[in-house]
């Protein structure tokens, strides 16, 4: 398996969306932190769009103007939280969902903050998480609820959500530099299911399932033994299940980070099952 590190090199940085409610506050303070640790800047993106048509061009000025002093509160509390931050403030007039892909395609991370994902929300990937996290050009860290991020004594470990998918290197790599980074354990849990037993009238021979939960075992330690090998100073602990992968990785009740994987173009259910239930933020590779 090829063991590639995480490129944090991009020119953007770290990208914050950011709205001037409670729930982008909390992802702003996710975004100082990921901004110090990378040593990357920081670019602080409001997006704004008159909503009647051409209407009147004093009461648009107003509206613009109402959007720079959202951008500048946001920029002026970064460079407050970490006066040493590179934070580059983005205002952009038109779409934020565009506006926010347009420019993860040269950064490192994009940070977005979401209180939940509602029913319509699911149904048509409407919300502006759920639009990074299908379509973003680089991993993107969804920060649920509102206010301030606990500060616990004791950090849980980076949880990772791992599928035979033929993509977990990039996962493991996401999370392991961000283990790195926060000098915290990495927990990899990965679901396992029984194969069916009948397809299209045919009737297969039953499955052992110890012979099923040997072979994701013998899978996951070859998928982490290059990681091991490549940052032996992060801890990392593997754990297979037979439940369900959302269920599984939302039962972890301390962890700091969940990272799982989704296909670009798309919402995935453990992604989405993540942003709904998930105690933690949650960061979605590609």
């Amino acid at each position: 398996m090829v063991c590639k590190e995480w490129n944090v090199n991009e020119t953007r940085g770290v990208v914050i969306g950011y709205d001037g409610s409670d729930y982008s506050m909390q992802a702003l303070d996710w975004a100082i932190d990921e901004a110090e640790l990378r040593k990357l800047p920081l670019t602080v993106c409001h997006a704004w769009q008159w909503p009647y048509g051409n209407g009147d061009q004093a009461a648009r000025d107003s509206l613009r103007h109402a959007a720079e002093h959202v951008l500048w509160h946001g920029a002026d509390c970064a460079r407050a939280s970490s006066p040493g931050l590179d934070v580059r403030p983005d205002l952009y007039e038109g779409s934020a969902t565009g506006r926010l892909e347009e420019l993860s395609a040269d950064a490192g991370l994009l940070v977005v903050g979401s209180r939940g994902l509602g029913a319509v929300a699911r149904a048509v990937t409407g919300s502006v998480a759920a639009h990074a996290a299908a379509h973003a050009q680089c991993p993107v860290i969804v920060v649920r609820g509102r206010g301030s991020l606990p500060r616990r004594p004791h950090q849980g470990p980076i949880v990772v959500g791992l599928a035979d998918d033929g993509k977990a290197d990039a996962v493991l790599g996401f999370a392991c530099a961000e283990a790195a980074m926060r000098g915290l354990p990495v927990l990899v849990v990965h679901a396992w299911h029984q194969p069916p037993v009948a397809w299209g009238g045919m009737t297969l021979p039953i499955p052992d399932p110890l012979a099923v939960r040997n072979a994701a075992n013998s899978w996951m330690a070859q998928a982490l033994t290059p990681w091991r090998e490549k940052q032996p100073k992060v801890l990392i602990e593997a754990r297979t299940t037979q439940s369900r992968a959302s269920e599984a990785l939302a039962a972890v009740t301390d962890a700091t980070l969940v990272v799982v994987g989704n296909p670009h173009g798309r919402f995935g259910s453990v992604p989405a099952a993540m942003l709904r239930h998930a105690r933690c933020p949650v960061a979605i590779v590609h």
